[in-house]
């Protein structure tokens, strides 16, 4: 992807000046994603997460409704506070452990990541790579909006799990009738445990607290635990911690676009979005960014999106962050959770059916976009 886009830039179909401009505006986000994954895997390292999801399980005592909202809670939590490319990289293979480890079958577990990892990450900057695009347009600080989307995100959550339960959750589904708690898990190093654990709490604390930037966050916190694991565990710590190839792919992705953009794609959005900042205007925002999302991605498709959404337009401009977020959940490429999703799934052996997995994402998009964007309406 990377070869392709600089392929569009020594051609001149795409010219230097937006090329630059773009690499600038995802320099942070890079920055970001790379130190707050390796602050994740460090943090999976400390078998924090498979506390959580062990502690998750007992405390649903063997019933299969508790331990859906319990799931549910955990997913989102991971997805608003580390990023939904953490949630697919590292909790994915935690629910999946977990469905072993109980005698469950692991498709409802596996669907429930990836769908909370797309649909749980309105809420925050760091939720989702989107929102720090957004970041400077937007113009919010992590609390502010966090005040405008909260509606939005429990409505996305609310219809997420209507139809997790439905298709995947209910009875005759989930392959059992209840399951048997598992033991309590307890960290091989309680030391590392503890410094990633605080490492994570004090990451979120600094993003919501402190008027710092997020890759500077994520950036310490990842520090103490590579520091931690250099005093405890220094096997651990190799480059291939680092997520190069998303590192790699980002930039590709976003020339490709850029160059599509530039020759055509903008006057395209600016038609399909329109100038209505009212409630169809957001619907028909929500509607261009989650569908073009699924086509090709949504990362670039809501930095071409937000130039063709007229200036003064907030609320539109948050109902296309709410269709690039919500909205990636039918094709496996529309996100880079979701291929990441797909990865991790492959490597567990456990196989989604392709036709299942757009078929649901389809309902569940055409549920949870006018959903959120409704609520925004209101809720502003």
């Amino acid at each position: 992807m990377l070869a392709c886009g600089l392929l569009c830039l020594a051609t001149g179909l795409l010219p230097a000046e937006p090329a630059g401009d773009a690499m600038l505006r995802i320099a942070p986000l890079l920055a970001f994603l790379g130190t707050v994954i390796v602050l994740a895997e460090l943090t999976s390292a400390a078998e924090v997460f498979d506390v959580v999801a062990s502690g998750v399980a007992r405390a649903g005592r063997g019933s299969y409704a508790a331990l859906f909202v319990l799931c549910v809670a955990f997913a989102s939590l991971t997805t608003i506070t580390l990023n939904l490319d953490t949630t697919a990289v590292l909790l994915t293979p935690v629910m999946l452990a977990l469905a072993s480890r109980v005698g469950i079958a692991p498709v409802p577990l596996a669907m429930t990541t990836v769908w909370l990892a797309n649909t749980a990450s309105l809420l925050l900057p760091v939720s989702n790579l989107t929102n720090l695009l957004a970041a400077d347009r937007v113009a919010l600080t992590p609390a502010g909006l966090a005040a405008k989307m909260w509606a939005p995100q429990l409505a996305a959550i609310a219809v997420s799990m209507g139809c997790l339960w439905l298709f995947f959750w209910r009875s005759g589904q989930r392959g059992a009738e209840n399951y048997p708690p598992p033991a309590v898990h307890r960290p091989a190093d309680r030391t590392l445990f503890r410094v990633c654990g605080l490492a994570c709490v004090g990451f979120l604390l600094a993003i919501l607290l402190a008027d710092i930037p997020l890759w500077a966050a994520s950036a310490a916190a990842a520090g103490v635990a590579v520091a931690a694991f250099a005093v405890r565990r220094r096997g651990v710590l190799r480059l291939s911690l680092v997520p190069w190839r998303l590192l790699v792919l980002v930039p590709g992705l976003f020339l490709v676009v850029e160059t599509v953009n530039v020759n055509g794609l903008h006057a395209i959005l600016a038609s399909a979005i329109g100038p209505d900042g009212g409630l169809l205007g957001m619907l028909r925002a929500a509607a261009v960014g989650g569908g073009l999302s699924n086509v090709l991605n949504n990362l670039p498709v809501y930095l071409a999106g937000e130039s063709a959404v007229p200036v003064g337009n907030h609320d539109q401009l948050l109902a296309l962050l709410i269709g690039t977020n919500v909205g990636p959940v039918v094709t496996p490429w529309a996100s880079l959770a979701t291929l990441l999703w797909f990865e991790r799934c492959h490597a567990q052996g456990v196989r989604v059916s392709l036709k299942s997995f757009m078929g649901t994402g389809a309902l569940l998009a055409a549920g949870a976009l006018p959903a959120a964007t409704v609520a925004l309406a209101l809720a502003g």
